[in-house]
């Protein structure tokens, strides 16, 4: 599936147990596995309708996927695992619970909504290297990489980002080698997702995204909503903003509390897993 082309692989895993950390980095290998952003199981929670975990390229588990969340909505409603007549879920994350909210036309999905929460701006809880800082917030923070200082506004949307709002052609800026060198500095002790923005007016941005554990995406939903926070706390943008990514827009709104992120899912196809794997992988787990 994909939200905006950032694409997952995802798996009903209410019956498996398994080493997902090396399935993931398996199966997103784009020449050797399936291709993808991430793996995302569907699983039972004790607390939500359903509990999301997310599993990057490298084998590393994030805490929440905006894109991510919105495709397993989509995918717990086709695969049953929710009541067809459901139009909110409570999905069950690494950062908390989040509700979604299914749009459809006509019998038809054609979008999903997300209240993805509350932004945390503390510098102890995005987090940063509190050693080297010690405001209440990280605005326009001159970070120094590669040779260049980059003005970074840091949020955590319960995963860590460090936005840098430019008044450039992002199009141009060299996020394949700057990317790798933010998200893994010394002052993001948790590595961080890194974002290069522009605001075109006070309605729209431009946005591109480095990820972690996953290096350039087509988008990013967690991102796209820290760049709004952060060109808010700049008061650059109104409260609803349509964020413009190479796979397509995400409108985002924040009014001051709970962040909104609305999008499109799409079903790119299903299949079955051959690859190599360790022997125990697919076992189901003891009672």
């Amino acid at each position: 599936m994909h939200g905006t082309g950032n694409d997952f692989v995802l798996v009903d895993a209410s019956t498996l147990s398994a080493d997902w950390a090396t399935l993931a980095r398996l199966v997103c290998d784009r020449h050797f596995g399936v291709g993808a952003d991430g793996v995302i199981l569907a699983l039972p929670s004790a607390q939500a309708d359903l509990r999301m975990r997310i599993f990057n390229p490298d084998g590393s588990e994030a805490e929440m996927c905006g894109n991510g969340i919105r495709c397993l909505a989509a995918f717990a409603l086709a695969r049953g695992l929710v009541p067809a007549h459901r139009e909110r879920l409570a999905v069950e994350t690494g950062a908390g619970v989040r509700e979604v909210e299914l749009q459809r036309e006509n019998g038809r999905l054609v979008a999903v909504s997300v209240a993805m929460g509350e932004p945390d701006l503390a510098p102890e809880r995005v987090p940063v290297d509190i050693r080297r800082f010690r405001g209440e917030r990280v605005i326009d923070y001159p970070l120094e990489v590669g040779g260049r200082v980059i003005p970074i506004t840091a949020v955590s949307m319960g995963n860590p980002h460090a936005v840098a709002l430019l008044d450039e052609d992002i199009r141009c800026y060299p996020l394949e080698q700057v990317g790798p060198l933010v998200e893994y500095h010394s002052f993001f002790p948790n590595r961080v997702n890194f974002e290069v923005a522009r605001v075109r007016d006070r309605q729209h941005i431009d946005l591109r995204v480095w990820e972690r554990g996953a290096g350039l995406t087509l988008a990013c939903g967690t991102g796209a909503c820290a760049t709004v926070v952060a060109a808010r706390l700049h008061e650059l943008v109104d409260e609803e903003v349509e964020v413009q990514l190479p796979g397509g827009p995400l409108t985002i709104r924040w009014e001051g509390k709970q962040v909104q992120m609305r999008g499109p899912v799409a079903f790119v196809f299903e299949g079955t897993w051959h690859g190599t794997v360790p022997p125990a992988l697919y076992s189901t787990p003891s009672a």
